[in-house]
């Protein structure tokens, strides 16, 4: 293998073993499928809106191999406008709630919310993951509630504004180590832990292409990674195409991904993207 190609981490594989599933972490990458219940989502805003359309959403990701569903009912668009607490609840819950039950339906649940209480109720109707887009650190109450019902969490970087006073990298460093801090005080264990760069945002196009063959360096913290660039405007950008229309751009920021060393990717568009990962582990990570 070679190191100059391949940014591998060097922690052992383990599991997540969560209140109904067990997800095995580093043996191969998994896939995160996005499921957005928002009527302003940049990418697929308004389309699956509806319990009816969202559990058919959820259960063909599933069916294509999604590894995990994220389901956020606050678009976090450049320029979205906040949710209020009993809205983002009305969107998610009963789409949690439903899948929980469907029989068809054996996937993982994790929560796209900054929010403690949104994190609290989607946990206790069957969510197993809080994925936040703050790091813990918009409302860092919700690290004890994923402490509470053993929740792993995916920490986000993120900042308002775009400048960085010191290197982009080494600012991201220092985030992950202030969420991470709050993480453990709340009692959340280190194998509980996940990083993710955050692209789109705090970030311009150019930060976000400039970031993506830095990934690896985040290896540092010793935390596995997970990579949302599906669809976002970096790609948009190289490609000068639509959201809609940036399915292969993503695929290639996924393989990309394998390459430094990442654990999850977060897409819209599963059958694709883990086709492109299964092959690149094979590859790679040589199993």
């Amino acid at each position: 293998m070679h190191s100059r190609l391949y940014h591998l981490p060097k922690y052992e594989p383990f599991e997540w073993r969560l209140k109904q599933h067990t997800l095995e972490i580093g043996k191969r990458t998994l896939v995160m499928g996005i499921l957005n219940v928002t009527p302003d989502s940049f990418s697929d805003g308004g389309k699956f809106d509806t319990i009816e359309y969202a559990i058919e959403q959820a259960l063909e990701m599933a069916a294509q191999g999604a590894d995990i569903i994220d389901i956020g009912g606050e678009s976090t668009r450049p320029g979205h406008a906040a949710v209020p607490l009993e809205l983002e609840l009305s969107r998610v819950l009963p789409v949690i709630e439903a899948l929980v039950a469907h029989p068809e339906f054996d996937v993982p649940i994790s929560i796209d919310t900054y929010k403690a209480e949104t994190a609290r109720c989607a946990l206790m109707a069957g969510a197993e993951i809080v994925n936040d887009i703050w790091g813990l650190q918009r409302e860092p109450e919700i690290a004890r509630v994923a402490a509470q019902f053993g929740a792993p969490v995916i920490i986000m970087h993120n900042q308002d504004g775009t400048h960085y006073e010191t290197d982009m990298v080494d600012s991201m460093i220092e985030f992950f180590e202030k969420s991470i801090e709050i993480a453990k005080k709340a009692g959340i264990p280190d194998e509980w832990i996940m990083l993710d760069p955050g692209f789109g945002f705090g970030k311009t196009a150019d930060q976000n292409i400039e970031l993506m063959p830095r990934i690896h360096e985040l290896h540092v913290l010793g935390y596995p990674l997970l990579l949302g660039t599906s669809r976002k405007s970096m790609i948009g950008k190289i490609l000068d195409l639509p959201a809609k229309e940036r399915m292969e751009g993503t695929v290639a920021t996924s393989v990309f991904g394998v390459v430094q060393g990442v654990e999850i990717i977060r897409v819209h568009d599963v059958k694709e993207n883990l086709r492109a990962v299964k092959v690149m582990d094979a590859m790679v990570r040589g199993r």
